[in-house]
C-alpha cells in the first residue's frame, strides 16, 4: 500500500512539473522570451526576421561610445552590446573581424561600441573597460568576450576581471577602483536608458546602421552576409 502511495505521489509531482514547464513556456512566449539552450532569451518576436529594421530620424541624437575606424567613414555602425551576452561575443569575435577587414580598415565604416549591460557582472566589465586608454580599449573588449565564461561564471567576478585587466594595461588596484566608480556607472546606465527610450532597444546585440541620408536600427545577431547587405545599401 505504501509503495502504491509513493508511486502516486511521484506521478503527481512529475505531472505538476510538466504542467509548470508548459505554462512557463507559454508565458515566456507571450512576453517575448524564448528558452534557448537552457537560457531565457529576450527576442523581438517569435516570427521576427534577423533583418527586421526600424528607421531612425536623422535629427535624433544616437547614444554613442568609443569608436574604431575613420571619423570620415560614410557609414557608422553602432553596436549595442553586453559583455555577458553570448550572441554579442559571437558577433564580436566571428563577424566583426570580417567587417573590419572589408570595411573599417578601408575607411568605409566606423564602428561605435556602446555598452548595454544586461546584468551586474556585465556592468562591472564595462566599468573596467572604460578605464583603458583608446589604444587598448578594443583589444581588451575582445579579451572580455573571449574570456566570457571565465569571469562571467566566476564565484568572484570582480577578482577575475581585475586579473584580466592586470594583463591588459592597468593594475588590479586600478581595476577595483573603476568597478567602484559610481559616476562611470551612472554614465553607462544613462546611455543604456537613452538607447532604450530613443531607439527602443530591449536586448543585445542590437545595431544602428547609419548612412549620410538614412539610419536604421537592426534587432538581433547578424552574420557577415546579412550585415554586408545593410552596409552596402548605405554605401
Amino acid at each position: 500500500m505504501k509503495f502504491e502511495e509513493t508511486i502516486k505521489k511521484l506521478s503527481a509531482i512529475a505531472a505538476g512539473f510538466f504542467i509548470f514547464f508548459i505554462a512557463a513556456g507559454m508565458y515566456l512566449s507571450l512576453k517575448g522570451f524564448q528558452l534557448i539552450d537552457g537560457n531565457i532569451v529576450l527576442v523581438k518576436s517569435a516570427a521576427a526576421s534577423e533583418l527586421e529594421t526600424q528607421s531612425v530620424p536623422m535629427n535624433v541624437v544616437i547614444p554613442g561610445g568609443r569608436s574604431l575606424g575613420s571619423a570620415k567613414a560614410p557609414v557608422v555602425l553602432y553596436e549595442y552590446s553586453s559583455f555577458g551576452c553570448t550572441h554579442c561575443a559571437d558577433f564580436h569575435l566571428e563577424t566583426l573581424p570580417q567587417i573590419k577587414k572589408e570595411y573599417i580598415d578601408k575607411g568605409k565604416v566606423r564602428l561605435v561600441f556602446v555598452n548595454f549591460p544586461l546584468d551586474q557582472s556585465s556592468l562591472k566589465a564595462a566599468l573596467v573597460a572604460s578605464c583603458l586608454p583608446n589604444t587598448k580599449y578594443f583589444d581588451f573588449i575582445n579579451t572580455l568576450f573571449k574570456k566570457q565564461r571565465e569571469w562571467g561564471w566566476a564565484f568572484d567576478s570582480e577578482k577575475a576581471l581585475a586579473e584580466l585587466a592586470s594583463l591588459n594595461g592597468i593594475s588590479k588596484k586600478r581595476a577595483y577602483e573603476c568597478m567602484k566608480d559610481k559616476s562611470r556607472a551612472e554614465e553607462i546606465v544613462s546611455r543604456r536608458q537613452d538607447a532604450m527610450k530613443i531607439l527602443d532597444i530591449q536586448g543585445t546585440p542590437t545595431f544602428v546602421v547609419a548612412g549620410r541620408s538614412s539610419r536604421e536600427v537592426v534587432f538581433g545577431a547578424l552574420n557577415f552576409d546579412e550585415m554586408k547587405k545593410l552596409i552596402d545599401k548605405k554605401l
